[in-house]
């Protein structure tokens, strides 16, 4: 779930789902609703993403993802995520996420659909996309959004291919995130970002974002309609070895709680 407050003029948008912050289809719908609200909006300046507690978001919600009963119910979920996910990804104004700790999966996805990644200083935090270990791959979106914030299909390769979980330091060093800042100062940075890009005459930051983003969006919205990714999806969530293996992460994350 997302938990929505305005400071000064700006939605900051906190994940609030458990201990790790999962995410549903209903967190999703909410991101929705915010980003809608936002373009409408003139006064709203941008977004900040963060979490609350020790985890930015774990990604997708497990029980959701293992309680699939159908191909249809694969279908119909992606479908709408997908479209969320690009309205996101391309939402007129500034959207900085700010990581307060640990990020994987469809949380680093999100991180990679923000304009602007910053992620609090902490020995203990990880971050990373591990779905290559668990059985899964990336969705249309999913996958153009991660590249486009890796800038590098190299990057892309290093952080897809070996599915690890890297600290801050390694973070910013593949550039999977931007800056490194302590936790007192994780929102503020955020807030000053956003008001850099949007606080000047004529607003501009949104013309250059639309043409920074566009050629990306298209593809997206191109291969959404013309490439036959709904049946691999449902395959891949309706296989058994993977809902075994997504049952087992989700019985030691009880377990850790």
């Amino acid at each position: 779930m997302l938990k929505k407050e305005i400071q000064d003029n700006i939605v900051i948008a906190t994940l609030t789902d458990g201990a790790s912050n999962a995410v549903t289809i209903e967190t999703l719908r909410q991101l929705k609703a915010i980003v809608d609200e936002v373009n409408e909006t003139d006064d709203l300046k941008g977004i900040v993403l963060t979490g609350e507690g020790r985890f930015f978001s774990s990604g997708f919600s497990l029980p959701m993802f293992v309680g699939f009963e159908s191909d249809d119910e694969v279908i119909s979920f992606f479908e709408e995520e997908e479209r969320i996910l690009l309205d996101y990804f391309t939402c007129a104004k500034p959207v900085v996420c700010a990581m307060n700790g640990h990020s994987a999966a469809m949380g680093l996805i999100l991180a990679m659909a923000s304009d602007y990644r910053i992620v609090k200083n902490h020995p203990k935090i990880k971050l990373g996309m591990s779905e290559i270990k668990i059985g899964l791959g990336l969705s249309i979106a999913q996958a153009a959004v991660v590249r486009f914030g890796l800038d590098s299909d190299k990057r892309y390769r290093d952080v897809m291919y070996f599915g690890d979980m890297v600290g801050v330091d390694k973070a910013l060093e593949m550039e999977l995130v931007d800056e490194v800042v302590e936790g007192d100062q994780l929102i503020a940075r955020a807030k000053e970002v956003i008001c850099t890009w949007i606080d000047t005459p004529n607003r501009p930051f949104i013309q250059i974002k639309q043409g920074l983003k566009f050629a990306t969006a298209e593809t997206i919205r191109n291969d959404l309609e013309t490439r036959p990714w709904q049946d691999l999806m449902a395959k891949t969530l309706m296989n058994k070895d993977v809902k075994a293996t997504l049952s087992f992460v989700q019985a030691a994350m009880e377990q850790k709680k």
